[in-house]
């Protein structure tokens, strides 16, 4: 797990990055909650999407947005930290010019930042968004979304209820051949503390559908040709 520094627009990242086990895999970028609400790129929901993507073969990085850890800057309201997000990404995906495609997970507020990535980078081709603030951000931006994704999140969430996400969610236009997915924990709660086996569980169980499926022709035709095989 090698620790990274990475130039970011208001001082230094830091991060974790773990290179792919297989020349021309792709690509994974986890951003975490938010940092004045203790957020880090140690919390148990970001550890655990590092290691699932990590275990697929992916090359993946997570780090501290702005002002967390060692990382250099101050809280931005978003606009900084949406920044860093594209930075750390153009970062991973100059240390894998030939990944065929990329996937963005986030937890929470990181939930918020991934979606407004995804809106900018049409080489993401996935998302998971892990107990997304619907009911505390406007995701009005996803006018349609672009790309087939999971939302997953606890029943015993207070901070974003599982029924609010499910009503704005409702609302989300997404393109011709693409779908939401959503998949709730019983019993867990925002930070998934007692639940983490099984939010990683939830996940590989949908990264599994989508490698078998048809949703993503991206994805297909690297499994078709890079993975057979392999778990």
């Amino acid at each position: 797990m090698p620790e990274v520094i990475i130039a970011g627009p208001d001082g230094r990242l830091e991060g974790h990055y773990t290179p792919a086990t297989e020349p021309n895999a792709p690509i994974a970028l986890i951003l975490h909650a938010h940092p004045k609400g203790g957020g880090h790129m140690n919390a148990k929901p970001i550890v655990a999407m590092y290691e699932l993507y990590k275990r697929r073969g992916y090359a993946v990085c997570r780090f501290n947005l702005r002002g967390v850890g060692a990382s250099q800057g101050e809280y931005d309201q978003g606009l900084g930290e949406l920044q860093d997000a594209a930075i750390v990404l153009d970062w991973l995906q100059a240390m894998n010019p030939n990944a065929p495609f990329c996937w963005v997970a986030g937890h929470s507020f990181g939930a918020w930042l991934a979606m407004q990535l995804l809106m900018r980078r049409p080489e993401i081709h996935g998302f998971i968004c892990m107990a997304p603030p619907m009911n505390m951000y406007d995701f009005g931006f996803l006018a349609p979304c672009p790309a087939s994704g999971l939302l997953v999140y606890g029943s015993a969430d207070r901070i974003c209820p599982p029924d609010e996400i499910e009503r704005i969610a409702e609302r989300i236009r997404i393109q011709k051949g693409t779908l939401l997915t959503h998949t709730i924990i019983q019993g867990a709660g925002h930070l998934f503390d007692d639940h983490i086996n099984e939010l990683q569980a939830e996940v590989d169980t949908y990264m599994n559908y989508r490698e078998n499926g048809t949703l993503d022709p991206h994805m297909q035709e690297y499994i078709k040709n890079n993975r057979k095989g392999r778990r």
